[in-house]
């Protein structure tokens, strides 16, 4: 495609769509991703999307709530603006058809929006479809964006690396992004003089993770190759209650359930959760998963458990359909035994530095969703806020996108372009595939929810030794998708477990065991990491 597209989306998530749905009102738009429009860590979302809707609840509220989960270290002015975007932002998904859970009518009022509780907040205001929210917020945004005509999609296209120009004031322009057609095997340049990355998360970085097989870091690892600070990587979110059963792949057990009643249990069935925290099993994520990790330290077992045998039948299958389903499936009936649950690699609280409007470090260039640091969530994300700024921050970009698009230049610049890669015989998939291996050991052994010091060194040398060959065997060799994969979870297992090292302290998902108190004297800031090519 030699002529410049007006929008370019990396990423067919919530944000990537919601950003193409608004743009396409004044321009053309290009999505693609690099697996099926459908896949995404949205499609996979079964809480809900955060917003105070009720009389009982307020915005200031649901503002205390995710400062109080976030530690210290979220940007005030950003957790306001989301959350008082968030009641506009749920009536502008009803418009276009997403069908969230309505409660029962009583008489002839209308029926109320079912408002689920999570950890961390005060007050029932999770807006749910079921527990298949990202599902069908994906399929009705997918609707929404087939049915415009300016509107395009490739599937199975990997974003290998962006295309930059540095102007005279020494700042970068974004101008396109190299791409690797599977299908045809070929590497194409698209060009774009406004990108928005919304490639998601980096839990594939380590050994078990709820996310699918596209979270592999692609858009953080690419943005700061080009010359984008990243920001607060050390803050990885493991979700507490992942399913422990073989063949489960760590299915995601919402923390809706927890909202609903479900107590966790130890291996004595104790309800230990009491014991660390106030809230119970209602406490932040960072608080529930560490009790649960300490609790299997102490157990025969490897997994915890969370029981909902003592709530009505009923009411769970028809609240929770899909984890119902999966687990018999698995042949596990979860009204009759506690489910076995073990914390897994779920959500990136940091990623590539981003301003109120979406903008990055390279002019053009935005974000939104998991690849996107903006101050939201500090160091622990409060559950159900990752769909609320997904969408928030696409409704921004895409603000910025408009006002941006009648300032560019008419003419296009004359770009000298190198392709990426080599001549050489592409690296054996199996020789990768150890490597990509190497590193999730790595990073589950030493990047944990527990961490030490001298382990974060060695992941961090570790990443760079394997991040240096990568670099080296991309140089001289045909590109691959495995090739593109290890490059990425490389370097992002190298800024992780750099960010790790930096930060002495601990707070929210970091938990150093050397330093195991919060030290706002020296650590109450972001953990900003800068490239060597800016």
């Amino acid at each position: 495609m030699d002529e410049p597209i007006d929008f370019l989306v990396i990423g067919s998530g919530i944000a990537g769509l919601w950003f193409a749905h608004r743009a396409a009102d004044f321009g053309n738009v290009v999505i693609f991703t690099k697996k099926d429009e459908a896949e995404s860590a949205t499609n996979l979302a079964q809480g809900g999307i955060a917003s105070p809707m009720s009389r009982y609840d307020s915005i200031e509220n649901h503002v205390n709530d995710t400062l109080t989960a976030g530690d210290g270290l979220c940007h005030r002015v950003i957790v306001r603006k989301v959350v008082g975007m968030a009641p506009g932002i749920i009536q502008d998904l009803i418009d276009i058809g997403v069908k969230f859970t309505y409660r029962r009518r009583s008489g002839r009022k209308p029926a109320d929006l079912d408002l689920g509780r999570e950890g961390g907040h005060s007050e029932r205001r999770i807006v749910h479809a079921a527990d298949l929210t990202g599902r069908e917020i994906e399929r009705a945004l997918l609707e929404q964006v087939r049915s415009r005509e300016n509107i395009t999609f490739f599937e199975n296209y990997r974003a290998i690396d962006l295309i930059t120009t540095r102007g005279l004031d020494g700042k970068r322009t974004v101008r396109g992004v190299w791409v690797l057609d599977d299908q045809q095997d070929t590497i194409i340049p698209l060009f774009s003089s406004c990108i928005l990355l919304a490639t998601g998360g980096t839990g594939r970085v380590y050994r078990y993770t709820t996310n699918p097989v596209i979270s592999t870091g692609d858009g953080v690892a690419m943005a700061y190759r080009a010359g984008c600070r990243v920001g607060n990587m050390e803050f990885v979110q493991f979700h507490p209650t992942a399913l422990a059963l073989p063949g489960a792949g760590r299915f995601l057990i919402s923390e809706a359930i927890r909202g609903a009643g479900g107590i966790l249990r130890n291996e004595k069935g104790e309800a230990f959760m009491p014991r660390y925290h106030r809230l119970a099993d209602l406490a932040p994520r960072d608080i529930v998963a560490r009790a649960i990790f300490a609790e299997i330290q102490e157990s025969s077992l490897d997994h915890a458990f969370l029981d909902v045998t003592h709530l009505k039948a009923n009411y769970i299958k028809s609240r929770f359909p899909n984890i119902t389903r999966r687990c018999s499936e698995l042949g596990l009936d979860i009204t009759r035994e506690p489910l076995p649950v073990v914390p897994a690699a779920h959500y990136m609280c940091g990623g590539v530095v981003t301003d109120a409007r979406g903008r990055t470090d390279i002019r053009g260039l935005l974000t939104a969703g998991e690849v996107a640091f903006t101050g939201m969530h500090g160091a622990n994300r409060l559950a159900s806020n990752s769909l609320l700024e997904a969408v928030c921050f696409a409704e921004l970009s895409a603000r910025e996108a408009r006002r941006s698009i009648s300032a560019r230049p008419r003419e296009w610049p004359l770009l000298r372009l190198r392709r990426p890669g080599g001549k050489g015989r592409p690296i054996s998939s199996r020789v990768i595939q150890r490597k990509i291996q190497q590193i999730r050991d790595t990073m589950s052994d030493n990047v944990g929810i527990v961490r030490e010091r001298p382990l974060l060194a060695k992941a961090r040398e570790k990443a760079a030794q394997i991040r240096r060959w990568a670099d080296a065997a991309f140089r001289k060799t045909r590109i691959t998708e495995d090739m593109i994969e290890v490059r990425n979870l490389a370097l992002i297992a190298e800024l992780i477990a750099t960010g790790a090292y930096r930060r002495v302290e601990s707070r929210g998902l970091h938990f150093l065991r050397e330093k195991p108190r919060r030290d706002d004297q020296h650590w109450h800031k972001d953990n900003l990491l800068k490239p060597r090519t800016r």
